[in-house]
């Protein structure tokens, strides 16, 4: 008899922003593409705090009937340490408020969910994260120190071995020899773990001296110099998944709606304007401008015949510089 794959809980983080209709769509696309996914759907959503000017939570409340409706829980969780000078510290803040030891799958808001999550064989005592990623951190300096310099302060500042770590398949200090995670997904058994751990390690990163870090810009990218030694504490790694899946088949981190249009696969599409056309869902939509226009309205395809899905440009920018030029670059 072949084993029940482990239940486990999804969150993404929704606020009073762009975020919130995302959320909605996330869930969408979650109930449709996924209907054997038996966890909890949690929208955390940080609460007003010293660390906000403005009541970030999510107030608008045809936003909060169509979670509702989608089956999805909203979390309120207090920043203490991020809030407003670092928004993406949210994903690692809200962690400590789900459910202690119960198994979890971290997804950025802008993701779609295009395959059946609950076949994705996921092993939570193995951690990982999504491998599609650039070297955007750390950028060496002319006068250093090299990526082999400032990763290994960093895993000796945690007490980590760096050796265990190294894709040694890859050029001496190349950036993809070092263990690297976009933050865009994350999985691990236990969210309170994981979460104390990410919080410490960013804090440390952010607020101590560490003289190799001098130059290097930790905003954005505070979450992903973290990331990695936090997977490879807990015994994670590049390889905790199969390729193909998240990233792939199952799951689309899309980040702009202009973008996904221009890259990403029918399929996508398909699931995109398939889930966001029912009345109750297009109301809410329709005061997003970028989904308004582009998903609603049909001006996407405008997008999506500009360019070659097989052949693309390599660079990210000539996309958006193209798609600027016809007045489409909404977001």
């Amino acid at each position: 008899m072949q084993a029940q794959p482990p239940k486990f809980n999804i969150i993404i983080v929704g606020q009073n922003n762009r975020l919130q209709y995302e959320a909605v769509l996330f869930a969408a696309s979650l109930r449709y593409s996924s209907p054997n996914f038996q966890g909890r759907l949690f929208v955390a959503v940080p609460q007003l705090g010293p660390r906000w000017h403005h009541d970030p939570s999510i107030q608008n409340p045809d936003v909060l009937k169509a979670l509702k409706q989608l089956d999805a829980e909203i979390l309120p969780f207090e920043s203490q340490v991020f809030g407003e000078s670092y928004p993406y510290g949210n994903k690692i803040e809200a962690l400590s408020a789900l459910p202690e030891g119960e198994p979890f799958v971290f997804f950025d808001t802008d993701t779609l969910i295009t395959g059946e999550l609950a076949d994705v064989p996921f092993d939570f005592d193995r951690p990982g994260a999504s491998l599609k990623v650039e070297g955007s951190w750390p950028k060496p300096t002319l006068y250093g120190p090299s990526y082999e310099g400032i990763w290994s302060a960093l895993y000796r500042r945690f007490g980590l071995d760096l050796e265990s770590s190294l894709d040694t398949d890859q050029p001496e200090d190349y950036w993809r020899r070092y263990l690297y995670f976009n933050a865009g997904y994350f999985f691990y058994k236990c969210p309170r773990l994981f979460g104390e751990r990410f919080l410490e390690y960013a804090r440390a990163i952010r607020d101590e001296n560490i003289p190799e870090l001098t130059g290097q810009n930790l905003d954005p990218w505070l979450d992903q110099a973290a990331l990695p030694m936090v997977i490879h504490s807990f015994g994670g790694g590049r390889d905790a998944l199969p390729p193909g899946l998240l990233d792939g088949s199952v799951s689309c981190h899309y980040r702009l709606f202009p973008l996904l249009y221009a890259r990403e696969s029918d399929h996508v599409i398909d699931v995109l304007e398939t889930v966001a056309a029912p009345n109750k869902i297009k109301k809410v939509l329709k005061n997003y401008d970028p989904m308004k226009r582009l998903v609603i309205q049909g001006k996407g395809s405008k997008i999506r015949d500009m360019f070659d899905r097989n052949n693309l440009p390599q660079r990210e920018q000539v996309i958006r510089k193209a798609i600027k030029a016809k007045g489409l670059w909404l977001r």
